[in-house]
């Protein structure tokens, strides 16, 4: 889970060039298998803005809400009424990383952070894919579709929203 919040971000290059994207929005489902086979679906929609702006809304098999800005990650989990903010390593930079990411075929490219690997396949100048191993050795996929770049987005979608009785951990 903890690369998942490496990823958030990364959408928003579309590998183009790093410099035209501005926005990112797609609807996706991720796939984690373990070493036993045992698989995991989730679905939802995203949507990412420069500079670090993201919200993964998930829908199935649970609604969870992720917000992430600059310095901090929210989880809003409202089928528990649980909010998390967890601070994120500051001197971590999404679009250096993209920016570093080396093509090895044709609409395939690898990019590295810390001790994973990252692969991420293009169409049509967006992302397709993007797959990786997690910290406890699950295969992870992540699979959008109906993506849309440069669009304008609201920048009041980043900020959490959740009922004031919820309760609030921070990590």
């Amino acid at each position: 889970m903890k690369h998942i919040f490496i990823l958030l971000l990364l959408f928003t290059s579309g590998f183009a060039s790093l410099d035209d994207v501005n926005s990112f929005e797609a609807d996706f489902v991720q796939t984690v298998s373990d070493e036993n086979n045992k698989i995991l679906n989730y679905s939802g929609s995203i949507i990412a803005a420069k500079p670090q702006n993201v919200k993964w809304n998930y829908i199935k098999p649970v609604k969870k809400n992720v917000y992430i800005d600059t310095h901090s990650v929210t989880i809003v989990e409202p089928e528990i009424e649980q909010v998390i903010i967890k601070e994120i390593d500051s001197n971590f930079n999404f679009f250096n990383m993209i920016h570093n990411a080396e093509k090895v075929k044709e609409n395939t490219f690898v990019t590295n952070f810390k001790e994973s690997k990252f692969t991420i396949t293009t169409k049509n100048n967006f992302i397709k894919t993007i797959s990786y191993i997690d910290e406890f050795e699950n295969k992870v996929m992540i699979i959008f579709e109906n993506q849309k770049q440069n669009e304008s987005v609201d920048v009041k979608l980043f900020i959490p929203k959740f009922p004031s009785n919820f309760d609030i951990i921070k990590d």
